[in-house]
C-alpha cells in the first residue's frame, strides 16, 4: 500500500512515495509499546485496591459501602479535572503534562501504603483521581496527533489492552506481593501499594526524554514520512469534519459528544464494578477449592492469580474487534454488539454457583467491555479537531467517571443491603443493554461503511 505526498502543510513538494502500511506500523512500535507502559501503571494504581480487597477491608474494618464508596471516589477527583488537565495538555504539550500527571499521582499511589482508616482511605483515593486526571483523555487525543481515524480503532484497542494486561499483571504481582504480609512489619496490601506506586514516579520523569509531542518532533521518521503523514492528517480532519469543529464552544455544542459521553458512562459501570469487586466475588467460592478459607492470605493470593484470567482474554479480543472495526469502517454495531456480550456476563455471573461458573462469566463480561474501546474512540476523535477534541474527549471521560464512580458505590451500598452481589450484577447487566441501545441511536457518519464495499 502506498501513497504520493499532495500540497504537504510544509509547503510544495515533489510528488514522492510512501508505504503507508510500514509508516503506521513504524508509529505503532515506536508509540504504542511505551504508552502501554504507562497506562499499564495507571491501571495498577487506580485498581490495585480491589486485588487487595478482602484483606484491606479487614484490617481497616471497612464496611462494604465505605470500600465502594473509596474505590470510587477516585472517579470523582477525575471528573472535576478531566477538562482542565486536556485542555492544558493542547496547550503545554503531552511531553511536559503527562510526565506531570505521572510523578503526581506516582507519589499519591506510594501514599496509599500509610492509609489508617476510611477517611485517610477516602481522601487518598478522591488525590488519586484528581492527581491522574487528564491521563486518558491526554493519551486518546495523543493518538490523534500521529494515527488518521481510519487506523485509529486499532491502534486505540492496541493502546487500550494495557487497561486488560494491567489486570494480568496486577494480579500475578498481587500473587506474590500479598504474600509478604507481615514482612517488614507491613501488611501485604502495604507492599502491594508501595511496589506499584513508587515505579510510577521513576517512569513519570522518564517520559520527559522518551515522549515526542507531534510527527515533526520525531527524529526516526524521515522529512517524507512527516510531510505525507501531516498530509494525511489534515486531509482526514477536513472529511470528517473535525477541521470545520476546531474550538472547545463548537465541540461541547456537538450533540454527538453527549451521546457517547452517556454511552461511555454506562461502559464504565461495568468496567470498574468488575474491575474493583471481581476478586471479592470470587473469594466467595475460593474455599470450596482448596486454597485457604476466604479472607486467609493464601485465598486473597490464589484469588488474585485467577482474576488475572478474564484479563487475558479481553486483551486478545479487543485487539481483534478494533481490527474488525477499521477494516470494516463500523464502529456502531461493533460497539453495540460487545455490550450485549457484557450483559449476557454480568447476567450469568449474577446466578452463578460456582468458582468456575463466576470465572466463565465474569470472562464473557471483561472481552465485551474492553473489546468495545477501539470502535467507541475512534467516534468523536473522527468529528472533533484541536481544541474542541481535547474538550470533546475530555468530557466524554468526565460522565464516565460518573459510570465508574456508581458501578463500584452501587455495588457495594446493594451487597450491604442484599448480602450478595446477585442485585448489583442484574443493574449492571441492564446498564450494559441500555449502553448498546444508545450508541444505535447515534446515525452512522458519511462513509463510515465505505471501506466494507470497496
Amino acid at each position: 500500500m502506498s501513497a504520493s505526498i499532495a500540497n504537504s502543510p510544509h509547503g510544495s513538494q515533489p510528488a514522492e512515495q510512501v508505504d503507508a502500511k510500514k509508516l503506521y506500523s513504524k508509529i505503532s512500535w515506536r508509540l504504542i509499546p511505551y504508552i502501554f507502559l504507562l497506562y499499564i501503571l495507571a491501571y495498577l494504581d487506580r485498581v490495585n485496591v480491589g486485588f487487595a480487597a478482602t484483606e484491606f477491608k479487614r484490617d481497616l474494618h471497612l464496611t462494604d459501602t465505605i470500600f465502594g464508596l473509596g474505590g470510587a471516589i477516585y472517579f470523582m477527583g477525575q471528573f472535576c479535572f478531566d477538562l482542565p488537565s486536556n485542555l492544558l495538555l493542547g496547550k503545554v504539550g503531552p511531553r511536559i503534562w503527562i510526565a506531570r500527571i505521572m510523578i503526581t499521582w506516582g507519589i499519591i499511589a506510594t501514599c496509599m501504603t500509610f492509609v489508617k482508616g476510611a477517611h485517610s482511605f477516602v481522601l487518598l483515593r478522591f488525590l488519586l483521581g484528581v492527581s491522574e486526571a487528564g491521563f486518558f483523555p491526554g493519551m486518546i487525543l495523543y493518538l490523534t496527533y500521529w494515527f488518521p481515524s481510519r487506523e485509529r480503532a486499532e491502534a486505540v484497542a492496541k493502546f487500550m489492552t494495557a487497561t486488560s494486561l494491567a489486570g494480568v499483571v496486577g494480579g500475578f504481582i498481587a500473587h506474590y506481593l500479598m504474600k509478604l504480609d507481615g514482612a517488614a512489619g507491613l501488611h501485604g496490601w502495604q507492599w502491594l501499594f508501595l511496589s506499584e506506586g513508587v515505579p510510577t514516579f521513576f517512569v513519570g520523569i522518564s517520559v520527559l526524554w522518551v515522549l515526542r509531542d507531534h510527527p515533526d518532533d520525531a527524529p526516526w521518521l524521515s522529512d517524507t514520512e512527516k510531510k505525507w503523514l501531516d498530509n494525511e492528517l489534515e486531509k482526514d480532519r477536513k472529511e470528517g469534519g473535525a477541521d470545520a469543529t476546531n474550538h472547545l464552544a463548537e465541540g461541547l455544542k456537538h450533540p454527538m459528544i453527549w451521546v457517547l459521553a452517556a454511552v461511555f458512562a454506562l461502559e464504565q459501570v461495568g468496567v470498574y464494578t468488575l474491575n474493583i469487586w471481581m476478586p471479592d466475588m470470587l473469594n466467595a467460592f475460593v474455599g470450596g477449592a482448596g486454597h485457604g478459607k476466604p479472607g486467609s492470605a493464601g485465598a486473597s493470593s490464589f484469588v488474585a492469580l485467577l482474576s488475572t484470567l478474564p484479563y487475558l482474554a479481553a486483551a486478545s479480543c479487543s485487539v481483534l474487534v478494533g481490527w474488525s472495526s477499521d477494516r470494516t469502517g463500523e464502529r456502531r454495531w461493533h460497539v453495540a454488539g460487545c455490550f450485549a456480550l457484557a450483559a449476557v456476563g454480568f447476567a450469568w455471573a449474577a446466578f452463578a454457583g460456582s468458582l468456575l461458573m463466576v470465572m466463565l462469566a465474569m470472562t464473557v463480561a471483561a472481552v465485551g467491555l474492553w473489546s468495545m474501546t477501539g470502535p467507541f474512540w475512534a467516534m468523536p476523535t473522527r468529528v472533533l479537531g484541536g481544541q474542541a477534541a481535547a474538550g470533546g474527549v475530555a468530557i466524554i471521560t468526565m460522565i464516565g467517571s460518573l459510570g465508574a464512580f456508581s458501578g463500584p458505590y452501587l455495588t457495594g451500598a446493594l451487597r450491604d443491603a442484599t448480602h450478595g452481589f446477585k442485585a448489583g450484577l442484574l443493574v449492571v447487566g441492564a446498564l450494559a443493554l441500555a449502553g448498546g441501545g444508545l450508541v444505535l441511536v447515534l446515525k452512522a457518519r458519511k462513509g463510515e461503511t465505505q471501506k466494507a464495499a470497496a
